[in-house]
């Protein structure tokens, strides 16, 4: 859905491109004098809202929190640059899914398909309507995905694949990677060890726990807003590289107005609810995974999406009141 796509954006689960090829509009710009008012004002109550780089001291302990975002862009090179000395030097790098579980998770699914796909029972032409279905296999086309393999989606995957503007296609397939990437390969080639925040599966999990009713009305109300779904992200890249985590995150708030079919109330609920599965608690979850590793290590990173890092549950704030002394390094 239209919802689960804006807000996956700023979490860890889709890929863009270089800007030049997903330019053009900004949802911002389409923004009135009072929705930039009210922007402005929600951003301001928003621990820790801007910042992609930030230092973290407890004792002897360092922690150096990196926002990434998991797609390219070659505005990322400055930013790495900034960046790489530390990750040469540190201790340990923690990342949402390092290498090595990266590979155990294609290898889950080349073992289980039905982590992904609907192997069992009908496929996504027929639970869909004929419209519904028509309109999928157009936006399966745009993104280079052949109908045979769309048919058989699990709807949340589908989902998430339709999330990615069909400029974004490009790069995806030829593999350019984002910074949380850049900063393995460093990692990986300096012999610095790397270890997950969580378990490879934990994103599955999430978004599998809808039932498949609920995954099929989130694809088709993924499918009806192509133009403001590309001027979202548009607007996403560009406050990434301000720096701006707080008004990306506010921004999507924003978008719930403009959902078909979908009532204000009911979109604020869903989204609050995307926000508490897929940012705060896990990252709840991870700051006793990054306590326990700054016992055995002096100087250690974590890399997680820039969304993580913000508000009253993100990894900063989370860090700040268990003690942790934070100044922005960026």
């Amino acid at each position: 859905m239209f919802l689960r796509a804006a807000a996956t954006a700023l979490f860890s689960v889709f890929s863009l491109p270089a800007l030049a090829l997903c330019a053009g509009e900004s949802y911002l710009d389409q923004l009135s004098a009072e929705q930039h008012q009210k922007l402005s004002a929600a951003v301001a109550d928003i621990p820790f809202a801007q910042g992609l780089v930030w230092d973290a001291r407890k004792d002897t302990q360092n922690l150096r929190i990196v926002g990434t975002m998991h797609i390219y862009d070659p505005r990322l090179g400055a930013l790495f640059a900034s960046i790489s000395a530390s990750v040469a030097s540190a201790d340990l790098i923690l990342v949402e899914a390092t290498p090595d579980d990266q590979a155990d998770l294609q290898q889950l699914m080349a073992r289980d398909p039905s982590q992904l796909f609907l192997v069992d029972g009908p496929t996504l032409p027929e639970l869909l309507d004929g419209q519904t279905w028509e309109l999928l296999l157009q936006a399966a086309a745009d993104r280079s995905i052949p109908s045979f393999m769309i048919a058989k989606m699990q709807p949340w995957y589908a989902s998430l694949l339709l999330a990615m503007p069909p400029c974004a296609m490009d790069d995806v397939i030829a593999g350019r990677l984002g910074l949380d990437h850049m900063i393995m390969d460093a990692a990986a080639e300096a012999g610095v060890p790397m270890q997950s925040l969580e378990a490879f599966t934990t994103l599955f999990a999430i978004f599998q726990e809808e039932s498949l009713d609920e995954q099929i009305e989130f694809l088709r109300m993924g499918l009806m807003m192509p133009d403001t779904q590309q001027q979202v992200f548009v607007a996403m890249l560009d406050r990434y590289f301000a720096k701006d985590v707080g008004t990306l995150w506010e921004m999507s708030r924003l978008t719930l107005a403009d959902l078909p079919e979908l009532d204000l109330e009911t979109a604020t609920v869903l989204f609050d609810e995307t926000q508490e599965s897929i940012l705060d608690e896990r990252n709840r979850n991870w700051i006793p995974v990054i306590t326990e590793a700054t016992k055995s290590h002096n100087n250690v990173i974590v890399a997680a999406g820039a969304a993580h890092l913000i508000g009253e549950n993100g990894i900063l704030n989370l860090l700040q009141n268990d003690g942790w002394t934070l100044t922005r390094a960026d």
